[in-house]
């Protein structure tokens, strides 16, 4: 068995990991690389580390853009296999991926508009059109979680949840290598989450593993409350609205947002803040919320019973749901007090950059960040205090009051990461740590490695290639 770490080593995004058995090349994940506008266009327009068309097939852990983006890229430049993921993957893709598309075309138009005003010969294309995400979706071949399926001559493949967003899994590849004689259990545990979240079950432990392709973004840290920590997004809400200004709330379109909907609706209700106006800016956003409703095999035993009971958990009286521009513009126009959640969570596009545009000047609004901003995106920028900072090309003075609070964060800290893999079972004998930068990964390798002596441990760098072996 063959590993090559094509993206989401040494950083956060861009998740791809080729597989190769028995002369068929299976990749996990094809995640968009996000970052500094030239590099990330650089990146993600061309495949490097393999050829499209040589892959027999992708697995897909999530849709998250930095694990599925570049799937339409990758059709395009000719892969024919199939997609394999799970059904609320799927159905997340289907508007995600067009919405990326969209998006990408927007860059593109303003970037080359930039350069020709200031007279320089550059013009950039998009990496994929509309057409091109449709074409990707027709290769998806669903599964539901537990059920295996092979994928590749020697490789078995199931779902197990990883509890990170709406369908998320960890994957897990039982291996027979005739060539290498590898035999055993490879997992990749994709994004894991935290447990105890508002909306979806825990991640499931997963039994028998012999090798291991982790996830490290909170490597040697901490979030700094427990998932749930309702309390302290209470205090922030109610001191914003005390203010009279506009609670900005970049959030991503898939689980956050939901995942906020669903605690703004219990705080209202019981009366823990204030009512006041919630708005859902992002077209995205409001899909993927319908799509949320078509999947309660994700959730948790409450909300389960809550979508087939008294109410709708994404749904009340305050909540205005905004997919037309025209919509988006009267709110920013708007001088009442209100909650607006709009993506992207990093802030590296969608409707969220007009909101900070129109309202991060002001003192009496308040940006309140709920998860993880990779490095050199504007929200990792905006949270660690630069003033001022480039919002479409402009320099904007911070004024907004900035918090975070980390307890909406889809990631498993430090501490959750270390309960994780002590929970995953069998000899876990070689592990590779990515999407992390890599101060976060080398502080998971060495607590890992402490904690767990007989498994060894590496930080997976862009381009390497491992070969795993077995008695023949």
């Amino acid at each position: 068995m063959h590993i090559k770490f094509c993206g989401a080593a040494g950083t956060t995004t861009g998740s791809q990991h080729l597989i190769t058995v028995n002369g068929h090349k299976i990749l996990l994940d094809c995640g968009l690389y996000q970052g500094h506008r030239q590099e990330s266009f650089h990146r993600n327009k061309e495949f490097d580390h393999f050829d499209p068309a040589e892959l027999n097939a992708v697995v897909l852990s999530h849709a998250h853009i930095d694990h599925s983006g570049n799937l339409p890229n990758l059709v395009k430049q000719g892969f024919t296999g199939n997609v394999y993921s799970t059904h609320a993957t799927h159905d997340l893709c289907q508007v995600m991926l067009r919405d990326c598309a969209k998006i990408q075309a927007y860059d593109v138009e303003y970037l080359n508009r930039r350069y020709a005003k200031r007279g320089e010969n550059k013009r950039v294309e998009v990496t994929y059109d509309q057409m091109d995400a449709e074409q990707a979706m027709r290769q998806f071949v669903n599964i539901g979680y537990n059920r295996k399926i092979p994928i590749a001559d020697g490789v078995m493949m199931h779902f197990r949840d990883a509890g990170h967003i709406l369908g998320s899994a960890q994957v897990v590849l039982d291996i027979d290598d005739r060539e290498d004689g590898a035999k055993g259990r490879l997992l990749f545990s994709g994004d894991v989450g935290r447990g105890n979240n508002e909306l979806l079950n825990d991640p499931i432990a997963v039994d028998g593993v012999d090798w291991m392709i982790m996830e490290s973004t909170y490597g040697g840290r901490e979030h700094e409350m427990p998932a749930s920590a309702r309390e302290e997004l209470s205090e922030v809400l109610k001191d914003a609205v005390a203010k009279g200004g506009k609670v900005i709330i970049p959030a991503f379109a898939v689980e956050r947002t939901q995942q906020l909907l669903f605690v703004l609706h219990d705080m209202i209700e019981n009366k823990e803040i204030p009512r006041i106006p919630v708005f859902v800016d992002s077209p995205l956003a409001v899909s993927a919320t319908e799509i949320f409703r078509l999947h309660p095999e994700c959730f948790n035993e409450e909300v389960y019973d809550r979508l087939f009971g008294r109410n709708n958990p994404f749904g009340f009286e305050e909540l205005t749901l905004i997919r037309s521009v025209q919509g988006s513009k009267a709110l920013n126009k708007s001088h009442e007090a209100a909650i607006i959640i709009s993506a992207s969570g990093m802030c590296e596009a969608g409707r969220i950059l007009h909101h900070l545009r129109n309202g991060i000047g002001n003192p009496n609004n308040t940006v309140l960040f709920v998860g993880y901003c990779a490095e050199n995106t504007l929200g990792r920028k905006i949270r660690d205090g630069e003033s001022p900072v480039n919002i479409f090309g402009e320099p904007v003075d911070v004024h907004a009051e900035v918090v975070a609070v980390d307890s909406f964060s889809g990631h498993a800290d430090h501490s959750e990461l270390m309960e994780y893999f002590t929970k995953t079972g069998g000899p876990k004998k070689q592990v590779w740590l990515v999407h992390g930068e890599r101060s976060r990964s080398e502080a998971m390798r060495d607590a890992l490695a402490a904690a767990h002596p007989d498994s060894e441990f590496q930080v997976a760098e862009l381009g390497m290639e491992v070969t795993v072996k077995g008695d023949l």
